[in-house]
């Protein structure tokens, strides 16, 4: 059982004891003053009491209908200060006629009242003034108090009735259960002061975590800011990368176009008029989509060709402008379909091939490339060679440092060896599958 609930289950026991009692004391003077009448010794009784409050048959009757009035006051709950000090004198009215009806032998009720009292305000000073209150009314209905001043008949000689053993034995009765009352009483304001103080140290608790994961959230907080600003910077690095890539690999390859179409313009000039006519047409149409493609770099979008084109239509118009601006025979075998390709893949492939067929012609002075791309499940190859000088030591420059981060970005690799030529061997995990499929 919740300890919070003790309470009330306490303050429960001493209204069904206190019922007890009312009906023990009712129900025992009753008898009692009922046997004066039949035996004929109600005038000896009067001549010692002078008076009684109520008609014996009545007694239990007025009894228990006052207690019942009490313990309906009792199970009302008030929320504003005017309503509980209304229900409180109430209540109090109600105990004096009760007490009154039982010739003031029993003021047990009134601890049932200050019970409930206490259970009303959780401040001390307010409580403790509110008990005070209903304890000096206790006080001023103690029989030995009144009986000074008005006289009131006593229980013990209601009881005269009975034999003396009997009589002292329902006097001892009645001091038990006084005692129990008193007890109950005690039970329930050591237990409601404890479930406070757990509740208060509860609430302690609960504002010491929350004070403790408010700090917590506050350099979680600090740590977001600062990651956010690493990521921001790191962002801002990765952009001007990207962009970096973009613009080296479009102008590039542009310009070597370009380079190599005018020197071999230079040679035929004298020789060849009109193919010098046709070469720098070829040259015009590459200088004119490298400044496209520029554009479209410095605005962070992909290559002309992918924006117009599929990948494999766009690869193949690269290769066949490179052959017409530069003479260098490009040839290319692409024996896998490129539809299903992603943007960010799509982007990668067309950059590795026009990357590897920019340096063949401008590092390698090439005259021939080959181009093979084709797939193993779902591993997309792309194999590049050159008939060039070679390089026997290779040093990492701008244009395979940035293939491999665009690789390393779709958790690819690269490969290249400059031994017969130049070669450089690409692989690309494909996330949409492993079926082979035609772009036709």
């Amino acid at each position: 059982m919740d300890r919070n609930q003790f309470p009330g289950l306490v303050l429960g026991s001493m209204k069904h004891l206190n019922m007890v009692i009312i009906l023990y004391l009712a129900g025992v003077t009753a008898y009692s003053l009922n046997g004066y009448i039949y035996e004929n010794s109600a005038m000896d009784f009067l001549i010692k009491a002078k008076q009684i409050s109520v008609v014996p048959w009545k007694l239990p009757m007025l009894a228990v209908g006052l207690y019942a009035c009490l313990l309906l006051l009792l199970s009302i709950h008030c929320k504003k200060n005017i309503s509980f000090l209304g229900k409180t004198v109430a209540e109090l009215g109600v105990a004096f006629f009760l007490s009154y009806v039982m010739n003031f032998s029993y003021t047990g009720i009134v601890l049932l009242i200050i019970a409930d009292t206490m259970s009303y305000f959780s401040d001390m000073k307010r409580r403790l003034l509110l008990v005070a209150s209903v304890c000096i009314v206790y006080l001023l209905l103690d029989y030995d108090l009144l009986s000074v001043r008005y006289p009131i008949i006593s229980i013990e000689v209601c009881w005269e009735y009975y034999q003396r053993d009997i009589q002292s034995l329902l006097l001892g009765i009645r001091n038990v259960l006084s005692s129990l009352n008193t007890l109950a009483f005690i039970i329930y304001a050591i237990v409601l002061i404890l479930a406070e103080v757990k509740e208060k140290e509860r609430v302690l608790g609960l504002n010491e975590r929350l004070h403790a994961a408010n700090q917590e959230l506050k350099e979680v907080n600090r740590k977001l800011e600062e990651y956010a600003r690493e990521s921001e910077k790191a962002a801002e690095t990765r952009e001007r990368n990207r962009l970096a890539r973009e613009i080296h690999d479009t102008l590039g390859h542009s310009l070597t176009g370009i380079i190599t179409g005018i020197d071999a313009c230079v040679m035929l000039v004298d020789i060849a008029p009109e193919a010098t006519r046709e070469q720098l047409k070829a040259i015009a149409n590459v200088a004119r989509q490298g400044v496209k493609d520029v554009r479209r770099s410095v605005k962070a979008l992909r290559p002309d060709a992918l924006e117009t084109l599929d990948l494999k239509h766009a690869l193949i118009q690269m290769m066949e402008e490179t052959k017409r601006s530069t003479g260098v025979d490009v040839q290319y075998e692409i024996r896998t379909g490129l539809k299903h390709l992603d943007r960010d893949e799509e982007d990668v492939v067309y950059r590795i091939v026009q990357e590897s067929i920019t340096n063949a012609i401008r590092h390698g002075k090439a005259d021939r490339v080959q181009v093979r791309i084709d797939r193993s499940f779902n591993m997309l190859k792309i194999h590049l060679k050159d008939n060039g000088v070679g390089c026997s030591n290779i040093q990492k420059g701008f244009g395979l440092h940035h293939m491999e981060e665009r690789l390393s970005m779709l958790h690819g690799s690269l490969s290249y060896h400059g031994d017969d030529g130049f070669v450089v061997d690409a692989e690309i995990p494909i996330r949409w599958g492993t079926e082979e499929e035609s772009d036709d």
